[in-house]
């Protein structure tokens, strides 16, 4: 097993990602730690210990989702992004709160099912190759042709095919029909269960249908190295581990969990509030939701939830859902430096990325210093007299900044366009003073 992160090592890594909200991110890497220290505690006592739940505070795109998104790749984890306010009491519209166990315990089939693939990987493209080599070189009829004979040419197609002269060549193969009817049944809560299981039975009852098709080579390699993948995986073994990746180091990011904070008596929609909140109780306390795939049990999954708290607190939480996320963690809107710091550090830096989608058609964008100190400058500003949306700003200044630049791009191959602050603030200068920026907000 590969040797878990120690939480310097995760606040490292997160660096190189987000920048800034030092407090959030030794919150997170200290529970992910935790879920480390928990598995080497012997039996009795680890069930005993239940996870930090974490309530991240703090405006939009200050990195929140961000956060939580890195961390849950850094474990290798299965991981569900979701917004509390798409929950509703049963019997209201809406989906009912299991089924955010239900998705995450699809995705960690999904995840097991991928890597048990990688595994088999190798065996499956060998055996792929026998079945398309078959298919290319049909056993001829009796005593047309020696044993040796048909061995010396399937060698010669094998060479062939691994040099790729076999390319252009069509193969007629047969594949599963997975066409099926699609049936919806409705019920109270749980319709997307049901509706699945009902296809499957359906689908175990009625036989396979098999159709022909015509397909060039590698492409019928590849479908065949599929169909044998699969029956070289141990699907058992994969719901199994599954589970068990769910149960132990699923994390769940409950977003605008302060939209379900309110909690004044009133009438309308506000009735449902606190009905989602008792609604997401027991999954946050630890119960068990029945799955497709079998119980899942929902005691040591990781709930980090997120909000802006603009109008309602934390403390607007029913006290019962308060106490499950014992740890609080405000997070820092972001200034100019820091929003100069999101242009250029990170891996996946804005700036980067628009420099590489200019370079497929040949144009090099050069920004200067004074170029990116003059758009976190002006993000900055907008943000303050208007709706204070953090980095998400950078996104909609650095559209409108290179709008000309893209659309004329195919025809200045080969050109190399140098960004400077004077640039910036002729490209940008309507934007900026126009009275009416509303109509420029996303």
């Amino acid at each position: 097993m590969k040797q878990p992160l120690t939480p310097r090592e995760i606040v490292s890594e997160l660096d190189k990602y987000i920048i800034g909200q030092k407090d959030a991110k030794r919150s997170v890497a200290i529970a992910l730690r935790n879920r480390w220290r928990r598995q080497q505690i012997p039996e009795p006592l680890r069930d005993e210990i239940a996870p930090k739940n974490i309530i991240m505070i703090g405006p939009t795109g200050v990195g929140k989702t961000e956060i939580a998104r890195r961390l849950a790749k850094l474990a290798q984890a299965p991981f569900l992004k979701i917004e509390a306010s798409k929950f509703t009491e049963v019997g209201y519209v809406g989906r009912d709160v299991e089924s955010m166990i239900r998705d995450l315990t699809d995705l960690a089939v999904n995840m097991v099912k991928a890597e048990e693939s990688q595994k088999v990987r190798r065996k499956a493209e060998e055996i792929a190759e026998e079945r398309l080599l078959d298919l290319l070189l049909p056993a001829g009829g009796r005593g047309q042709k020696s044993t040796e004979e048909q061995r010396n040419t399937r060698d010669k197609l094998r060479k062939m095919l691994h040099a790729g002269k076999l390319d252009e060549k069509y193969v007629e193969i047969e594949v599963t029909d997975r066409s099926l009817p699609i049936v919806e049944v409705l019920t109270a809560s749980g319709m997307e269960e049901v509706d699945i299981n009902i296809r499957e039975m359906f689908g175990n009852l009625f036989p396979k249908k098999k159709k022909k098709r015509k397909v060039k080579v590698p492409e019928a390699l590849q479908i065949l190295s599929q169909e044998e993948a699969q029956k070289l995986i141990d699907m058992d073994n994969v719901i199994k581990q599954a589970i068990e990746r769910v149960e132990q180091s699923g994390i769940i990011f409950l977003d605008e969990i302060d939209k379900i904070a309110g909690r004044e008596k009133s009438f309308g929609p506000d009735v449902s509030r606190e009905g989602v909140q008792r609604d997401l109780l027991p999954i946050v306390e630890g119960t068990t939701v029945t799955t497709k795939y079998g119980m899942v049990r929902t005691d040591h999954i990781l709930f980090i939830a997120a909000g802006a708290f603009h109008v309602s607190k934390p403390s607007d939480l029913i006290p019962e859902l308060q106490g499950r996320f014992p740890i609080r963690v405000e997070l820092e809107p972001l200034g100019k430096e820091e929003l100069v710091r999101i242009l250029t550090e990170p891996e996946n830096a804005l700036i980067k990325q628009y420099t590489a989608l200019m370079e497929t058609e040949s144009v090099k964008l050069e920004f200067k210093e004074d170029a990116i100190h003059e758009i976190a400058e002006m993000a900055a500003m907008i943000n303050e007299r208007t709706e204070n949306i953090g980095a998400r700003r950078l996104y909609t200044i650095m559209e409108k900044l290179l709008d000309e630049i893209s659309f004329d791009a195919p025809d200045m191959s080969g050109k190399t366009m140098v960004i400077d602050a004077k640039y910036v603030r002729e490209k940008l200068k309507d934007f900026v003073e126009d009275e009416d920026l509303s109509r420029y907000i996303l």
